[in-house]
């Protein structure tokens, strides 16, 4: 019986690659440590230009960067103190409300203490009796319209009718 040779597989038949099995016996042109190198040098090819870009920042580049840093900050900045700004004039508004509202509360109460204090029977019977003063009639009461002005002179002679 004649012993037949077989053939070496290598190791790159038994790689998949692509969206179809090779066949077992199909011999690749290249071999699996090739492909690797090859792949490898492709990645770190590609992120050694990517971390070149990354890296790469001329003066314009920076200058640009910092201007806009330095915008940020002053409009953070300023926003701030616009806040505290309205936040303290709130405040102060109802502060000025309350006391506002103390000082009303507190007219309110002297004003009824002076209606209170105030006899008017008392001040007409002084007034009629002691003074001698009387209500003026009808005649003796006169009205008249300034139009050429609009305020009135104290001490302006009054027209007759």
């Amino acid at each position: 019986m004649a012993v037949r040779k077989r053939r070496p597989v290598s190791a790159s038949a038994y790689y998949v690659e692509g969206n179809t099995v090779r066949k077992t016996g199909q011999a690749t042109t290249e071999s699996m440590p090739e492909r690797k190198v090859r792949e490898e040098y492709r990645q770190s090819h590609v992120v050694r230009r990517n971390q070149e870009k990354a890296l790469f920042m001329d003066g314009p580049y920076v200058l640009a960067l910092t201007i806009a840093a330095i915008v940020t900050l002053f409009l953070c900045m300023n926003y701030l103190h616009i806040q505290s700004s309205i936040t303290t004039r709130i405040n102060r508004i109802e502060e000025l409300e309350l006391t506002l509202e103390h000082l009303k509360s507190d007219n309110d109460a002297l004003q009824t203490r002076i209606d209170t204090y105030v006899d008017l029977d008392h001040v007409y019977q002084v007034a009629t009796e002691e003074l001698g003063m009387v209500y003026a009639n009808k005649d003796q009461i006169l009205l008249y319209n300034k139009t050429e002005s609009e305020y009135v002179r104290q001490y302006e002679d009054i027209p007759k009718h």
